[in-house]
């Protein structure tokens, strides 16, 4: 099968927001190429001098993304373009220019693990499957992980900001439901820290297999979790297969429109003191979730921030 592949001319300033403005259209295989160093322990931490060589203009940067060479992606591609033309109102985003080619699944599923490598996030290593796990050190949590074509690595701010707030918040034994589950990488997660069982939601079919997968790959029984395909603000079957007050905590690492259209169907299902996990929210719409975590009757006791990115913690009283 062939892949339509679609590059989008940016500058780094602006990777989120274009990034936000995909994944608004249902794009969540995102891929991004620029020459910026990369500022961690292994290569010198915060001390410039110490960084890597970096060859090529540090004002470029491209979005990649692939579309099934079958799809019509004419009013999508509109979309996106009218949105990065409002974008370009407040900001410098470059060029914004969309061009477009094609690659072979074969290429687009395994060429992007050269840049994927083992990272951590306190005391937790997430590896992906192909690299040697004897590189952990003692005390430190394992997570295997190959996101293959579902979203979701860990790497990326706002999933670290819920991995942290699932930390804090499971003592053992809970049931977690996770909206927008992806690769099952916080299910996985929430699982290691503890959990007793986990429940998902995603619209993307591929999620299922991805995050089966990742179960198999941190040895990890499926009938631990259950994972669902279907939009939660206007399926009410899902609403009923997931049932009532089920949950101790429910994570939701998605973008703040969505969780804003979810957040009136989401304390159904929380147990009275469950907690609410949310991210993925850039940081000029936190008002905005805010207000709509609210009004849905729950109780915000916590906000974190890294980068752009927000996370807001709430609990159903």
């Amino acid at each position: 099968m062939k892949w339509i592949k679609y590059t989008i001319d940016t500058v780094p300033e602006a990777e989120d927001i274009i990034s936000g403005i995909l994944m608004e259209n249902g794009i969540d295989n995102i891929e991004i190429q620029d020459n910026l160093p990369v500022f961690d322990e292994k290569q010198g931490g915060v001390y410039e001098e110490l960084q890597p060589d970096v060859t090529g203009d540090l004002e470029e940067c491209h979005i990649i993304f692939y579309v099934d060479e079958d799809f019509d992606a004419t009013s999508m591609l509109e979309r996106i373009q009218l949105s990065i033309e409002d974008t370009k109102k407040f900001m410098d985003i470059g060029s914004g220019k969309i061009s477009v080619g094609e690659t072979n699944e074969e290429d687009w599923r395994n060429n992007w693990k050269k840049y994927f490598h083992s990272f951590t996030i306190e005391d937790i290593l997430f590896q992906p499957t192909w690299e040697d796990e004897s590189d952990a050190k003692e005390g430190q949590m394992v997570v295997k992980i190959d996101p293959g074509i579902a979203f979701g690595t860990g790497k990326h701010e706002t999933t670290q900001l819920c991995i942290r707030q699932l930390k804090k918040h499971l003592k053992g034994g809970e049931a977690v439901l996770d909206l927008g589950f992806g690769s099952g990488i916080l299910s996985i997660v929430a699982l290691k820290l503890g959990a007793g069982s986990v429940a998902g939601t995603d619209i993307d079919e591929d999620c299922i297999p991805s995050a089966n997968e990742n179960f198999k790959n941190n040895g990890l029984d499926q009938s631990l979790g259950t994972f669902f395909i279907g939009n939660l603000t206007e399926d009410e079957a899902l609403e009923k297969q997931l049932g009532n007050e089920c949950y101790d905590v429910v994570v939701a690492n998605i973008l703040a429109d969505i969780i804003v259209d979810m957040m009136p169907h989401i304390p159904g299902r929380m147990k009275k003191g469950a907690t609410f996990i949310s991210s993925g929210i850039i940081d000029f719409k936190a008002d905005e979730v805010r207000k709509a975590i609210e009004e849905a009757g729950l109780k915000v006791t916590e906000e974190n921030h890294q980068g752009e990115w927000v996370n807001i913690t709430a609990i159903k009283e």
